[in-house]
């Protein structure tokens, strides 16, 4: 297929892999070091025990992010074979241990839920919200530029990835499950396009709010529970014991997709944030709305079939996908409150000197 000459004017975020972040920890500096090209010995023998370290914390999150990270785009001046280093998935399995095992311990599971009533009590949205507990609702009512900058810079952490980390659960479905799948994923993937793909839908996004569009560039500035959002996904999918729970955290996000896209939409339109970042959130309303109904239906509906046995990891994938989203709204909405950006000390000058639609195409 001939590419594109309108994706080939844009800057593209993937082109190269991003510099390694800087460490928040022994944790992540272990990691870090290695992969700067530490010995793998000292490095990770280096690393404290765990059992004071916060499971949803800077150090241990970031560290998962950056193995997470080998998996997708990888690091400059990182050697590729370091993606299967047999010391460092050994390392990782040990991080992903502390986070799985805390999820399963804060995350409440009835034993009768089924993951039919779980999605269902997703869509009860609280009625007149005013951006007490939704960041959505804030956003559209209140929000500022700013505040739609420092948002989106940290979802760009999984947006200019969108849809990667679920297409890891295709090999582990079947029959109705996986055709349905791979029917949602093509539509995220631009049916085809590439200047359609979701990813690169919001790098256009970005470009109008003045963001650089650069795949992991904002790493620094996100704060833990951003990071924790984005690895959540990692871990269901790179795991095939977890693909119920990977499942469960896709319906999740496309049952709450298009209400939420609605507002952001027209808080975009409210702050007058250009075309492109209006468009990423109108097409989410539309596709997602669609896309809800496949996957409840049939790749749910497709894998309870064929495995009913996994309907528990669906519900607790769907509630860990809830309960980390609303820790990271809890912590936006708090800073935004006192007047702060939600981003990290370590990044509150990222969005310095950018000017929200300077890379905007003259109409």
């Amino acid at each position: 297929m001939t590419a594109s000459p309108t994706l080939t004017s844009r800057p593209q975020s993937r082109l190269r892999p991003p510099p390694l972040p800087e460490a928040r920890g022994p944790i992540s500096a272990a990691v870090t070091d290695l992969l700067r090209g530490s010995a793998a010995g000292s490095a990770l023998a280096a690393v404290p025990p765990l059992d004071a370290c916060s499971p949803y914390g800077d150090d241990l999150q970031l560290a998962l992010y950056v193995l997470y990270e080998l998996h997708y785009q990888g690091f400059q001046d990182v050697p590729d074979s370091l993606e299967w280093d047999s010391g460092l998935l050994a390392h990782r399995a040990t991080l992903e241990n502390r986070f799985l095992g805390a999820l399963r311990r804060d995350v409440p599971i009835d034993a009768t839920e089924t993951a039919e009533q779980a999605l269902d009590e997703l869509q009860l949205e609280p009625i007149g919200d005013d951006g007490g507990t939704s960041v959505s609702h804030f956003l559209r009512d209140e929000g500022s530029i700013e505040h739609l900058r420092a948002y989106a810079a940290l979802r760009s952490l999984y947006h200019l990835k969108e849809a990667d980390p679920h297409a890891w659960v295709l090999p582990r479905l079947h029959g109705r499950a996986k055709a349905a799948m791979v029917a949602v994923e093509f539509d995220e993937f631009g049916g085809g396009r590439a200047e359609e793909i979701h990813a690169q839908l919001f790098a256009d996004l970005m470009a109008d709010l003045g963001l650089d569009t650069t795949y992991g560039h904002y790493v620094d500035a996100a704060p833990a529970e951003a990071l924790a959002t984005v690895n959540l996904m990692s871990l269901f999918g790179l795991h095939r014991a977890l693909r119920g729970a990977l499942v469960g955290h896709f319906a999740a996000v496309e049952v709450t997709s298009s209400p939420g896209s609605r507002r952001l939409a027209e808080a975009m339109r409210r702050v007058d944030a250009g075309p492109a970042a209006v468009r990423f959130y109108t097409e989410h309303v539309t596709a997602d709305a669609v896309h809800e109904q496949v996957v409840r239906h049939e790749v749910v509906g497709g894998l309870l079939e064929s495995e009913p046995d996994l309907d528990a990891d669906v519900v607790f994938g769907v509630h860990a996908t809830t309960y980390l989203e609303e820790r990271l709204a809890a912590g936006l909405l708090a800073a935004w409150r006192r007047g702060g950006t939600g981003l990290r000390d370590a990044g509150t000058d990222a969005l310095d000197g950018q000017v929200p639609g300077a890379d905007r195409p003259s109409p």
